[in-house]
C-alpha cells in the first residue's frame, strides 16, 4: 500500500497545477484563513504595521513558490520571528520605538535574505542539522516567552515598563488591577476558544481554523460595543465607552502599505547583530519546518532543503524592499496545508493569491478585526511554544537535555536568541565533555578524528561502525557518509565503539531509518547493551559505562499475564517495527513516534492473525505539535477486500459532509433501511458498490449493538482503535473480543 501511494506521486509544475488544482484550493481555503489574522498578529506583535504582514504572505505564496524545493510547506511570517525582528526594530530606532526603526530592519531583512541565497547556493543548507535539539527547544520556548509576556498585557490593555522579559511577566501581576474589562473580555474568549477547539470533534469546526473562531467571536463584540456606545447604555454600572485604538490599524488604501528600506545603518554593529540574528533563526526555522513537514506528506516526498532555503531568502529580499518581514516556511499554516489533502506547491500560491485578494477588497473588514483578537491568538502561541508539555518531553529525553534547554532560555531571555543558541551549543558540549569522562585532547580526538567508517560487504549490504563521540558536532559527517548507501540497501550500524551518543545524533539515525525503509532498505542498530541512558526515554544520551536494565511498569506486568493466560504472544520492546501502520491513510501524516506492549494472536478458523500494541504519534510539528498515545489493533486479513473507513459521525459531521464533501471524491455511504447505522456511523470507500456487498444486513446490525470503534482497511489489513488514550487490560480484552466478531462477519460476507 505505502509503495503504491509513492508510486503514484501528484504530478508536479504545471501538469501537477492543471490536475490537482482542486484538492490545492479546497486546502489553501484553509490555509489562507489561518495565514490571514496569523500575519496580522505577527508583525503586530513586532511592533509594525500589521499590513506588512499580509505583504509578507502575499509574497510568501506568489513569489516563493516559483523557486523553492518544497512540495506542501506554506510560506509567509512566523510566530518565530518575532522577538528577534522586534528587538532588532527596538535597537535600531533613534527614539527606542520598533516602528521607527522599521526603514532600518526592513534593510536588515535585504541583507539577511541575501546571505541565506549565498548559503543555499553554496548547498550550505545541512549545517542547521548542527543545532542541538535541546538548544533550538530552548530558543523556541524563549520565543514563546517572550510573545506570551508582550502580548498578554495586550490582551489586558495594560502597559509595561519591564526592562526585560522577567520584569515584563512581573508587571502582568501587578497590572491585574487594571485590567481594561472591554479587551479582556474579547481576549479572554479567544484564549478559551483556542485552548478548547482542538478538543471539540465535529470536522466543520476543525476545517475553519481557531484564528478564524476568534475574530468570529471578536468582530460581533465590536459591532455590541459601538451599539452600547452610541446609544449611552450602562455597562458595568457607567455609561459605555469603548477604549481608544483597540481596533487593528491598516490603511485604507493598500498601496499605502509600502515602506521601503533605509541602509544607512548598515555600517553599525547592531545591524549586523540583527542581520545574523534573523538570518541564523530564519535559516534554522525553515529547514526544520521543512524536514518536519516532510514526515507529514502522505507521499514522503523530501524537500531540496538548499533550494528551499535559496527561495525564501530570495523572496525575503523582496519582502523586505517593499515593506513585508522575513519569510519563512510556517508550521502551523503548513500542517493546516497537509491535514486538508494539498498535493502540490500550488497550494501555496492560492493562499498567496486568495490573501492579495482579500488585501485588495477588505481592507474595511479587517478595520473591524480587534487587537486583542489578535493578541489572544498571539498569547496562545506564546503558550504553544512554551508549554509544559514541551518542557515535560524534553526532561523525558534525559535530564541533561532538560539542563541545556532551561541554560539556552535563561541566555535568550536576558542576551537574545543569537547569543541563547551560541551559549546553548557551548553548554552542551562542556557537558558532553564531562560525561565522556576523558581530558579535552582525548575528547576532541573523539570528535574530529573518531576512525568512523563505512564498509560495503561481499553480499551487497553496508556496515557502519560509528566510534568515538557521537554527538552534534559529528553530525555533518555522519550525513555526508550516509548519503553513499544506495536506495533499497540493507545496512547495520554498529555503535558498540562509541563513548559517547547525544540525542541530535540517534536523532538523525532514526530519521535516516524512517526514510531508508521506504526505498525497500533495512536499518538495523546495534551495539548499544553496554551504554547507560540518561533516562528511558529511547533516544536518551547514552555512555558507554554500564548495561542499561528495564524495568516494566504494573501495566506492563498485568498484559503480560494476560496474554500469557489467552496463549498470546507478548513482547515489551520499543523498537518493534512499525513500519505496517504506515500503509494506512491515519498515519500517513501522522509520524510514529513509538510502539511498545506488543501482543500477537489469531483467529484460526478465519486464518486471520492480529496484533494490538500501545503507540504514541503525533499530529503537527514543531510548536504546533500534538502527541497522543493509543492503544490499536492491526489485523492482518486472509483474502482482499474493498478499501474503507468507518468512524463515529455527529449531527454537525452530517452537515459537513454534504456541504465540503460533495466537492471531492469522499461521502458518507448510507444505508436508508438503517437509519440509525447511517446517522451515527461515517462509512467511506472507493469502490461504493463493493463495500455495500460487504456490509450486509447482518454486519450492520452487529454495529448498532456495538460502541464505534475507528476502523480503517487498505485492502489487505485493518487497524483498529476506540479513543486517543492507552487502553486498560479490560478494554483490551474488549477490543479483541469485537474483532473477533467483526473479522468473523467480514470473512463470512466475504466468502
Amino acid at each position: 500500500m505505502q509503495r503504491n501511494v509513492r508510486d503514484n506521486l501528484p504530478l508536479t509544475g504545471w501538469r501537477g497545477f492543471k490536475k490537482h488544482w482542486k484538492n490545492d484550493v479546497l486546502a489553501a481555503v484553509s490555509v489562507s484563513l489561518v495565514a490571514l489574522p496569523l500575519s496580522l498578529a505577527i508583525a503586530k506583535g513586532m511592533g509594525l504595521p500589521p499590513i506588512s504582514g499580509l505583504i509578507t504572505a502575499v509574497i510568501g505564496g506568489l513569489v516563493t513558490t516559483f523557486f523553492r524545493g518544497a512540495y506542501l510547506t506554506i510560506n509567509g511570517p512566523a510566530a518565530g520571528l518575532i522577538a528577534v525582528v522586534g528587538a532588532s526594530a527596538v535597537a535600531l530606532s533613534p527614539t527606542g520605538e520598533a516602528i521607527d526603526g522599521f526603514p532600518f530592519v526592513l534593510a536588515a531583512i535585504v541583507v539577511a535574505g541575501a546571505l541565506q541565497v549565498l548559503v543555499g547556493l553554496l548547498k550550505f543548507g545541512r549545517i542547521a542539522d548542527i543545532f542541538p535539539t535541546s538548544v533550538i527547544q530552548g530558543v523556541l520556548a524563549s520565543i514563546g516567552i517572550i510573545i506570551f509576556a508582550k502580548q498578554m498585557h495586550v490582551a489586558m490593555g495594560t502597559t509595561s515598563d519591564g526592562k526585560n522579559t522577567v520584569q515584563i511577566i512581573g508587571d502582568i501581576f501587578l497590572k491585574l488591577p487594571e485590567i481594561n474589562p472591554y479587551i479582556a473580555i474579547i481576549s479572554g474568549l479567544g484564549i478559551i476558544l483556542l485552548f478548547f477547539h482542538s478538543r471539540i470533534s465535529y470536522k466543520v469546526f476543525h476545517f475553519i481554523p481557531a484564528p478564524v473562531w476568534v475574530l468570529a467571536i471578536g468582530v460581533p463584540i465590536v459591532f455590541l460595543y459601538g451599539y452600547l456606545e452610541a446609544n449611552e447604555i450602562a455597562v458595568f454600572g457607567k455609561v459605555f465607552h469603548a477604549p481608544q485604538d483597540y481596533l487593528i490599524s491598516v490603511p485604507s488604501n493598500w498601496m499605502d502599505g509600502f515602506r521601503f528600506p533605509d541602509f544607512s545603518k548598515a555600517y553599525t554593529g547592531n545591524f549586523w547583530i540583527a542581520v545574523i540574528s534573523i538570518n541564523l533563526i530564519s535559516s534554522v526555522i525553515t529547514l526544520a519546518a521543512a524536514k518536519a513537514v516532510d514526515k507529514l506528506d502522505p507521499y514522503k516526498r523530501k524537500t531540496d532543503l538548499n533550494k528551499d532555503l535559496t527561495a525564501v531568502g530570495l523572496s525575503s529580499m523582496v519582502s523586505g524592499f517593499v515593506g513585508g518581514l522575513p519569510i519563512l516556511n510556517a508550521i502551523v499554516r503548513s500542517t493546516v496545508n497537509v491535514h486538508n489533502k494539498a498535493k502540490t506547491k500550488w497550494s501555496n500560491f492560492y493562499h498567496g493569491l486568495f490573501i492579495a485578494i482579500f488585501v485588495l477588497v477588505g481592507l474595511p473588514v479587517i478595520q473591524l478585526f480587534p487587537v486583542a483578537a489578535l493578541a489572544a491568538v498571539l498569547v496562545f502561541t506564546g503558550i504553544k511554544l512554551a508549554s509544559p508539555r514541551v518542557f515535560k518531553e524534553v526532561y523525558k529525553q534525559g535530564l541533561e537535555q532538560m539542563i541545556f534547554m532551561l541554560a539556552t532560555i535563561i541566555i535568550t531571555l536576558y542576551k537574545g536568541p543569537l547569543i541563547g543558541i551560541l551559549g546553548g551549543m557551548a553548554i552542551t558540549l562542556i557537558a558532553h565533555l564531562l560525561m565522556s569522562r576523558v581530558s579535552v585532547p582525548q575528547f576532541l580526538q573523539m570528535v574530529f578524528r573518531s576512525g568512523t567508517n563505512l564498509k560495503e560487504q561481499p553480499d551487497g549490504t553496508y556496515t557502519l561502525r560509528v566510534k568515538g563521540i557521537a554527538n552534534f558536532m559529528t553530525l555533518l559527517r555522519l550525513i555526508s557518509i550516509l548519503e553513499k548507501i544506495p536506495a533499497g540497501a540493507d545496512l547495520k550500524i554498529d555503535l558498540s565503539k562509541t563513548r559517547l551518543i547525544d540525542f541530535t545524533f540517534q536523532e538523525k539515525l532514526m530519521e535516516f531509518r524512517t526514510a531508508h525503509r521506504l526505498t525497500g532498505g533495512k536499518v538495523q542498530i546495534t551495539g548499544l547493551s553496554q551504554h547507560v541512558a540518561s533516562s528511558n526515554h529511547k533516544l536518551a544520551l547514552k555512555t558507554h559505562i554500564l548495561p542499561n536494565f528495564q524495568k516494566t511498569s504494573p501495566r506492563q506486568q498485568r498484559i503480560k499475564q494476560m496474554a500469557m493466560n489467552n496463549k498470546w504472544l507478548y513482547t515489551l520492546e520499543e523498537q518493534v517495527d512499525s513500519s505496517e501502520l504506515l500503509d494506512f491513510n491515519f498515519f500517513q501524516t501522522r509520524p510514529l513516534e513509538t510502539k511498545q506492549n506488543v501482543i500477537g494472536g489469531e483467529i484460526t478458523e478465519c486464518k486471520v492473525d492480529w496484533e494490538i500494541s500501545d503507540i504514541v504519534f503525533e499530529e503537527g510539528a514543531m510548536f504546533s505539535k500534538e502527541v497522543y498515545k493509543t492503544t490499536v489493533q492491526l489485523v492482518h486479513l486472509s483474502s482482499e477486500i474493498p478499501t474503507f473507513l468507518l468512524d463515529e459521525e455527529g449531527i454537525f459531521d452530517k452537515l459537513f459532509d454534504r456541504v465540503i464533501y460533495s466537492l471531492t471524491d469522499s461521502h458518507d455511504i448510507d444505508f436508508l433501511e438503517f437509519p440509525f447505522f447511517s446517522k451515527t456511523i461515517r462509512l467511506t470507500g472507493e469502490d461504493e458498490v463493493k463495500i455495500r456487498e460487504l456490509f450486509t444486513p447482518e454486519l450492520i446490525r452487529f454495529l448498532e449493538e456495538e460502541k464505534v470503534y475507528h476502523i480503517e482497511c487498505n485492502g489487505n489489513a485493518l487497524i483498529i482503535f476506540k479513543s486517543l488514550r492507552i487502553a486498560s487490560t479490560d478494554e483490551i480484552k474488549n477490543m479483541v473480543r469485537f474483532t473477533e466478531d467483526f473479522v468473523r462477519h467480514l470473512v463470512k460476507n466475504c466468502n
